[in-house]
């Protein structure tokens, strides 16, 4: 399954006095999406962290297209788009309950040894998964 949907609820905390999500909060959304895609597939980030494989952010864009609200439930989709020898990309997006597209993303991440901080390869149980969804597309 190249797509995965989570749902998560705004918080006060989250938002300005206009009860608008503040842009900086829409990155911990992603990356709840972007950790259960992986979850879903049988990999745990903590898990590969603690087998010294760290994936962290090389490039993502951003667009808003519509504010998220105050205690609105969005579905966050994150959909695997490719991978390559070092790289994996993601295209991802927010909606709300009405099903208005509100925010767009586009993430590469880069797997990395956490001793050395240098790119490796995918680990092979990862490798594999990626290799059965890129079958399926």
């Amino acid at each position: 399954m190249k797509t995965s949907e989570v749902q998560v609820r705004v918080r006060y905390s989250e938002t300005d006095q206009m009860g608008v999500v503040y842009h900086g909060n829409y990155l911990p959304y992603f990356e709840i999406g972007r950790v259960e895609w992986l979850r879903e597939k049988g990999v745990s980030y903590k898990w590969m962290e603690e087998n010294g494989v760290g994936l962290p952010i090389a490039s993502l864009t951003l667009n808003y297209k519509k504010p998220a609200r105050y205690d609105e439930l969005l579905t966050v989709k994150t959909t695997f788009k490719s991978q390559s020898s070092v790289k994996i990309e993601f295209d991802c997006e927010i909606v709300n309950e009405q099903g208005e597209l509100l925010t767009t993303m586009y993430i590469m991440l880069v797997f990395v040894n956490f001793q050395t901080g240098r790119p490796i390869p995918p680990p092979d149980y990862i490798k594999s998964i990626l290799e059965k969804i890129e079958k399926e597309a």
